[in-house]
């Protein structure tokens, strides 16, 4: 198919005296035709003629097209009037054999419509358009009426058309206008009802003022009775301020005469004990050495097994470390004394773990105090032959447990227990008669194995005692 570039180059660059030059020798024309002013074609009649000719060109033979339009022969119908309707309008208006014979090609070919047209004649039903374009291409008698007749009826139809359109514009301007003026009213109505609402609440609102500005006026009047009130009541409640510091010096320096009174007591109280300490010693003396002479005489067996073993048996053996806090001291004890108990026979030395730990090494961790404990326990238990049983609460799952010398034994209270309870358990076990030493500066734990015969010493007389070791 030829390029549309080389065919608009080829059609502009050839003029009308060369289209009719390029013609090819054929058989003369009946005789030449008047020359008539070209009319000025309606651009609906125009473009009509252009399509013909170019739906016409498909059957014309190759030599009767003029040479720029043969190459437009070859494109498609559809596109020979888009691409070449320049060339096409340019031959027909300068080349007037090739417009007669495309003439009687559409003149034919529109039948009995082109047969009306090349007597003279329109018929009433045809298209204008159709009849002006074939009039132009056959150019019969009167073809110009038939033309000017066309434009006339285009130009009827076109203002009719615009008039139609203006006059559908007014309706529709019209509509809308109704319509707009019909949304108005609604939206008037709205706004009346709303105006109506509003009003109401603004009456609403008129009387909620008045009334909260009355409540704020019995509001103030309270509020200013409260502060007056208030002030009284500050000044009552300093003055009562005044009598009660008044009456808490009066106190304090009773206290402080009664603290004297309670000092000089325990100071009596000490020097009694100490009397009581001594006669003690003698009587646990005498004992001791009253029962060495009966183990000689009766010569008994060696026991394979002690009273606090069977503790030991029932005592769940968990692990443990929770420590006890905020011991309570008795006075402070002579290391010796506790030389002097572990030296009974058969003698049973029960310490009291973290309370002696906390006050001696509370610094370190449970794990360290623990070992630091047993490691020095069993070098009294060495040097005394001493039965040692060391009693740590165990409510609390213990990281670590040291190597336990040999003669020490520990013990772990269960959960619910406490190592406070574990000790007064292993104290009621011994029989009546056996020595039984408990190490704890606890005041409960003292008095509660005192009422079972056991000897209480504060945690101050073995930490002294693992400090001479």
């Amino acid at each position: 198919m030829p390029d549309q570039e080389d065919v608009d180059t080829d059609v502009t660059a050839t003029s009308g005296d060369e289209w009719a030059a390029a013609l090819p020798a054929g058989p003369e024309p009946a005789g030449p035709e008047p020359a008539l002013p070209e009319p000025a074609l309606p651009e609906p009649v125009r473009q009509r003629v252009v399509a013909l000719v170019a739906a016409a060109l498909t059957g014309m033979p190759f030599d009767e097209l003029p040479l720029a339009l043969r190459r437009v022969a070859k494109f498609a119908p559809n596109r020979r009037a888009r691409l070449g309707g320049g060339p096409i309008a340019a031959h027909l208006s300068a080349d007037p054999v090739f417009r007669q014979r495309i003439g009687a090609r559409v003149a034919e070919a529109a039948g009995e419509l082109g047969s009306a047209v090349l007597e003279g004649t329109s018929p009433a039903a045809a298209d204008p358009v159709e009849v002006a374009a074939i009039a132009y291409l056959a150019r019969p008698a009167g073809w110009t009426d038939l033309v000017a007749d066309a434009a006339e009826t285009l130009k009827v139809d076109v203002d009719t058309a615009a008039m139609t359109g203006r006059l559908f514009a007014a309706e529709h301007r019209a509509a809308r206008a109704e319509h707009e003026r019909e949304v108005a009213r609604v939206e008037a109505e709205k706004l009346r009802d709303e105006l109506a609402r509003l009003r109401t609440e603004a009456a609403g609102l008129r009387d909620e003022v008045r009334t909260l500005a009355k409540s704020l006026r019995e509001t103030q009047g309270r509020e200013r009775k409260a502060a007056e009130q208030l002030a009284t009541e500050k000044g009552r409640a300093a003055r009562a301020v005044t009598d009660v510091e008044a009456e808490l010096r009066r106190l304090r320096a009773k206290l402080t005469e009664a603290e004297l009174v309670a000092s000089g007591a325990r100071t009596v109280a000490k020097d009694a004990r100490a009397v009581d300490d001594v006669r003690l010693w003698l009587l646990l003396e005498t004992i001791g050495q009253a029962a060495l002479g009966l183990k000689r005489e009766l010569a008994l067996e060696p026991a394979t097994k002690l009273p606090a073993d069977f503790v030991a048996d029932q005592s769940a053996d968990r692990p443990g470390a929770a420590g006890k806090g905020g011991a309570r001291a008795l006075a402070a004890d002579d290391p010796a004394r506790l030389d002097q108990l572990l030296a009974l026979p058969k003698v049973h030395l029960v310490v009291d773990g973290y309370n002696v730990t906390k006050r001696g090494f509370g610094d370190v961790s449970l794990e360290q105090q623990r070992s630091r404990l047993v490691n020095g326990l069993g070098g009294i238990a060495a040097q005394s032959g001493a039965e040692v049983t060391v009693v740590f609460d165990g409510a609390e799952k213990m990281v670590g447990l040291p190597g336990v010398p040999r003669g020490v034994r520990v013990l772990f209270s269960r959960k619910g227990q406490t190592a406070d309870e574990l000790i007064r358990q292993l104290v009621r076990a011994e029989p009546a008669g056996r020595a039984v030493v408990v190490i704890s500066s606890d005041r409960e734990v003292a008095d509660g194995v005192r009422r079972h015969g056991a000897y209480p010493l504060s945690s101050d007389t073995l930490l002294r005692r693992l400090a001479r070791a």
